[in-house]
C-alpha cells in the first residue's frame, strides 16, 4: 500500500513538471490573439492620426460654412422634435377628453368630477352669501 502511494506521488510530480500539450496550445493561442489585437489597435491608431491630419485643414477651411449649417440643422431638428412632442401631447389630451365626454371614465376623471363638485358647491355658497348680504342692506 505504501509502495502504491509513493508511485502515485511520483507520477503526480512528473505530471506537474512536464508541460501538457494543451497548456502549450493555450499559451500560443493567447500570444497569437494578443499580438493580433496589438497589431489591430496599432493600425487603428495610425489610421486615426492620418484621418485627423487630413481632416483638420478641411475643417478649418470650411468652418465658416459648416458651423452655421450645423447650427441651422440643430435648430431645425429641435423644432421638429418639439413639434412632434406637442402633437403627441395634443393627441393624448384630445383622446382623454373624448373618453371623458363619452362617459368611458378615463384615468383622472373621478378627480375632475370631485373638483367640479367642489367648485359648484363653493359657487352655491357664495351665491347664498351674496343673496343674504344684499337682503340685509
Amino acid at each position: 500500500m505504501a509502495d502504491r502511494r509513493s508511485q502515485l506521488a511520483l507520477s503526480r510530480s512528473d505530471q506537474d513538471i512536464t508541460p501538457k500539450s494543451h497548456k502549450v496550445v493555450k499559451g500560443l493561442t493567447a500570444a497569437t490573439l494578443g499580438g493580433g489585437s496589438l497589431v489591430a489597435s496599432g493600425l487603428t491608431l495610425t489610421g486615426t492620426i492620418i484621418a485627423i491630419t487630413i481632416a483638420t485643414p478641411l475643417l478649418v477651411i470650411f468652418s465658416p460654412i459648416l458651423v452655421p449649417a450645423a447650427g441651422a440643422l440643430l435648430l431645425a431638428t429641435a423644432g421638429f422634435v418639439t413639434s412632434g412632442g406637442f402633437a403627441v401631447a395634443a393627441i393624448i389630451a384630445f383622446s382623454w377628453m373624448y373618453g371623458y365626454v363619452m362617459g368611458k371614465h378615463p384615468p383622472g376623471a373621478k378627480t375632475l368630477d370631485q373638483a367640479k363638485a367642489m367648485v359648484a358647491s363653493k359657487a352655491q355658497d357664495l351665491k347664498e352669501q351674496y343673496a343674504s348680504h344684499t337682503q340685509s342692506q
